[in-house]
């Protein structure tokens, strides 16, 4: 389908963004490598009047390290993060997760901060950025302010972003020794969407689990922290037998969807496994072994 009419803007910075966003309000959409929006034009689900691409913004397309953590800016493209020497290095679950995206066209096209953004329930940044406890900084003509991952995701497609506001960058911990970090995932055949997708973060202090999170994408209406299972494991032996237990509880209280590809039964149950899966590949990881 052709997607009803709409007038095109390109701005060169983020001030000029801004005054177009704050011009044309809610009649306007942005876009950002183009894999979320312009489907939904296509098929009318979306008919902004205004269009406004962050393409040619210059100044939001960095990777690098500040104090502990890896800041990203929102432009970088999946690609980028994937092959990031730095990433790989210092945060390598973001590659992990970059790779799982699509196919090669949407890597070299779609950014980070489109794809959070848009927050659709089956994308799989939400799961690494939840993860590794993330968080977000927004900026508008009035200012700016940060958001971590967890409250960041408000319902399906929906952020905490506020109109005029544009997210513009992305922090995480760098991950250090003791660490160890997974991203495993059940896709979708034709789309490479998750049906389920599961980042998992831990640490290991003398054998037992000091630090847990775990992000869950493809199960519910949003991504969400699986706290019945970090709580679980927190401070216990990172064995086997421990991880499995707890993994069984990583969709409690979730309202799963049910779709054609998967009914919601399935999704809770596969929850479970894959948890299980990204935990035992990033304690693995964390140990010093090679997985």
């Amino acid at each position: 389908m052709i997607p009803a009419a709409f007038e095109y803007h390109a701005p060169k910075n983020l001030e000029e963004a801004f005054r177009l966003l704050d011009r044309h309000g809610d009649e306007a959409k942005l876009l950002a490598g183009g894999h979320s929006l312009l489907p939904m034009m296509k098929l009318r689900l979306a008919a902004p009047r205004f269009v406004i691409d962050l393409g040619r913004l210059k100044g939001l397309d960095y990777i690098r390290e500040e104090q502990g953590h890896m800041v990203i800016g929102a432009m970088v493209k999946h690609a980028e993060i994937e092959h990031s020497s730095l990433l790989r290095a210092k945060c390598p679950l973001l590659p992990e997760a970059a790779a799982a995206i699509g196919d090669v066209q949407v890597r070299n096209r779609g950014t980070i901060g489109g794809s959070l953004a848009h927050a659709d329930p089956a994308a799989d940044y939400p799961a690494a950025i939840l993860g590794l406890d993330a968080v977000m900084e927004l900026q508008s003509n009035s200012g700016s302010r940060t958001v971590s991952a967890e409250d960041f995701f408000v319902d399906m497609l929906t952020t905490q972003l506020r109109p005029g506001e544009i997210l513009t960058q992305i922090r995480v911990p760098v991950i250090g020794k003791g660490s160890g970090t997974a991203y495993c995932k059940l896709p979708q055949l034709a789309s490479g969407y998750a049906v389920v997708g599961v980042a998992a973060r831990v640490t290991l202090a003398n054998g037992k689990l000091a630090q847990v999170t775990i992000g869950v994408t493809g199960v519910g209406p949003k991504a969400y922290r699986a706290e019945n299972v970090e709580n679980a494991l927190r401070g216990k032996k990172a064995s086997d037998k421990s991880v499995a237990e707890a993994a069984r509880h990583a969709a409690h209280g979730i309202d799963a969807l049910a779709d054609l590809h998967a009914s919601a039964d399935y999704r809770r149950e596969m929850a479970g496994v894959f948890t299980r899966r990204a935990l035992a590949l990033a304690i693995a990881r964390a140990a010093g072994k090679k997985a």
